[in-house]
């Protein structure tokens, strides 16, 4: 009888694993190439960047301290030789006219005098007659209308900003503070500008406006030493494309034509030595490759082993079963013919159980695949297969009259599996109708369901009273189609494949399981037992 100690329910579990966090690989070395020169190629840009930035801010502050001082030198000598009225001082702007037209000017740069109500005393451009020129544009055709862009509202408005630009320059200079900085003149170019304030005393007579217009020049000294740095970001560029290329894309080329050549030609291995050698992602592509089509092909040799024993296995029923048909017309004695019809109905009833077990074989991979692992609650499925045993039991010593009893140990906390329900209940069932042909008419089948001490699984104990196992066949008996059969017992009543599938089944749950014989004081075989060691779920 089945005997269970009673068991809470288990709390159902989450179906939500934890949640998984964006990582970078450990590890990675083609990830950290691919980085690494990608980051090179900008920061050569980046640096380069940063390097003109402040070459230029150098150079327009260098410009700037220049005409600052040459500025308060200029102020200096027209305060001492243009200033007029005492105690009101002011400007002469005959003095201050013949003044500027003494002082040295560099070409490049316009200097221009206002007085303290802002008016223009002396101009640069003006005492040294200099005429501004530019290239003129095509001439125009006849009837095509003229277009001058000094008279255009973009031109008068962009004239109309720097002249305001610069009011409010000398406006800043005329609070007695020198005002410098970059601005855009009304020719529309850009200039470096630094007002001076003509101080006498304390009294502001004036301001001294200096611009240099050679802002261009440093612009275009700048471009030309950011070329070097553009140049040496692209060659980086280039050889790291490259360098990915020869590493990533032509060994990935290699890969699929590696593999098309399996796929097309049939071949039943992918070698690529030099690749196996690398010791990166692809290395590791290139070995897994090479291992999963070896795995195939050792499956292809067993679906070919697998085949030739079927067809073997089946020959000798159906080689009986001809033999059987064919003695059959001959024989005229009712007691003979009815031992020659029983012996097609094993025969029949033998080759029905083995093409069933063939199929649940042939079809154990895709279960196995298609079922997810989910926590199992082991003693009410040993329960559900012991009772289902214990309905199909027949009254008195005869074929089907083997007890299966199940004895669970006492624990405090119900055994749980990761396991697929339907093959881990296969398994034990496959056990326990194997114990149960070996066993006597009258006999019984015990399963144990003990705690390893000092493991985290679950073990299951299976005995019977049967003849046992030869010790030299302990591990022969979980080979495929292994028939052998003491003496005594009917031929036949057995595939030979319902071991093999249970270790199959166990082994792919990451369990174990062996058999070994029982003995008595004499050290004489008593029966046998089957044990099967699984890993508790949440151990």
């Amino acid at each position: 009888m089945a005997t269970v100690t009673a068991r809470p329910e288990p709390a159902p579990q989450s179906s939500q694993g934890p949640r998984r966090r964006l990582r970078w690989p450990r590890g990675s070395r083609l990830g950290r190439l691919i980085i690494t020169l990608n980051v090179l190629a900008l920061a050569i840009v980046i640096v380069g960047a940063l390097v003109l930035n402040e070459l230029r801010s150098g150079l327009i502050n260098a410009r700037i301290d220049s005409l600052t001082t040459q500025g308060q030198l200029i102020a200096k000598v027209i305060d001492q030789a243009a200033t007029i009225g005492d105690p009101e001082p002011m400007l002469d702007p005959s003095a201050a006219s013949q003044l500027m037209q003494l002082l040295f000017i560099p070409r490049g740069q316009r200097a221009r005098l206002f007085d303290a109500d802002g008016k223009v005393l002396a101009d640069s451009f003006v005492v040294a007659d200099r005429v501004d020129w530019k290239v003129l544009p095509p001439a125009r055709k006849p009837g095509e209308k003229t277009s001058a862009p000094h008279q255009s509202p973009a031109a008068r408005a962009r004239a109309e900003r720097a002249r305001q630009d610069l009011a409010n320059e000398i406006a800043y200079a005329m609070k007695g503070r020198i005002a410098a900085g970059v601005r855009i003149a009304e020719d529309g170019e850009r200039v470096v500008s630094v007002s001076i304030p003509i101080q006498h005393v304390r009294a502001i007579l004036g301001v001294l406006t200096l611009e240099a217009g050679d802002i261009d020049e440093i612009i275009s000294a700048e471009r030309k030493a950011l070329l070097p740095f553009i140049l040496v970001a692209m060659v980086a560029i280039v050889l790291s494309s490259v360098l990915l290329h020869r590493l990533i894309a032509v060994p990935v080329l290699r890969l699929a034509r590696a593999a098309d050549h399996v796929r097309l030609q049939g071949a039943r291995a992918i070698s690529l030595p030099d690749l196996s050698e690398r010791r990166d992602e692809l290395g590791d592509l290139s070995r897994s490759l090479e291992d999963m089509t070896h795995s195939l092909s050792e499956r292809m040799d067993a679906i070919e082993r697998f085949a030739a024993d079927v067809a073997h296995e089946i020959k000798n029923p159906l080689t009986s079963i001809r033999s059987a048909i064919e003695t059959l017309d001959l024989v005229t004695d009712p007691a003979a013919r009815a031992r020659l019809l029983a012996i097609l109905q094993n025969d029949v009833n033998r080759l029905d159980r083995l093409v069933t077990d063939i199929s649940n074989a042939s079809r154990l991979d895709a279960e196995l695949s298609r079922e997810h692992p989910k926590a199992i609650d082991l003693t009410k499925l040993l329960v559900e297969v012991a009772a289902l045993y214990e309905a199909q039991l027949r009254p008195g010593p005869a074929p089907g009259s083997v007890r299966v009893k199940l004895a669970i140990e006492a624990s405090q906390k119900t055994p749980l599996i990761l396991a697929r329900e339907t093959p881990i209940g296969q398994v034990f069932r496959n056990l326990i109708d194997n114990a149960r042909s070996f066993s006597p008419d009258d006999g019984e089948v015990r399963v144990f369901l003990v705690r390893p001490r000092g493991k985290t699984t679950v073990a299951v104990i299976l005995d019977d009273d049967g003849p046992g196992i030869p010790p030299d066949n302990l591990e022969t008996i979980f080979e495929r189609f292994y028939t052998s059969r003491p003496k005594g017992r009917a031929f036949g009543g057995n595939s030979g494949l319902g071991l093999s599938i249970a270790r199959q089944i166990v082994e792919a749950h990451g369990g174990l399981i062996h058999a070994e014989n029982r003995t008595d004081e004499t050290g004489a075989i008593v029966g046998a037992r089957f044990v099967v060691e699984l890993p508790e779920a949440y151990a």
